[in-house]
């Protein structure tokens, strides 16, 4: 599987924040989150590692990344 670079919301921040993590790219624009949050109880992931997700293209300050909007299902 290709590794790469996503975005995941952190929650509980008063204002939107991106973690980039390391995802496995899967099949049907699916991503599977490798990374592992090594500061829970700072940081409140929307997706936590081990989740597969779908994706959206959002305009960040790096530029436009894959940012994860969804669980994915099937």
């Amino acid at each position: 599987m290709m590794r790469r670079t996503i975005y995941v919301g952190l929650l509980d921040e008063g204002t939107d924040v991106w973690r980039p993590v390391e995802a496995e790219e899967l099949d049907n624009g699916r991503f599977r989150i490798i990374s592992e949050n090594s500061s829970p109880d700072d940081e409140r992931w929307e997706f936590p590692q081990g989740s597969v997700v779908r994706c959206e293209r959002r305009h960040l300050s790096e530029g436009p990344v894959p940012v994860a909007v969804s669980q994915a299902t099937g």
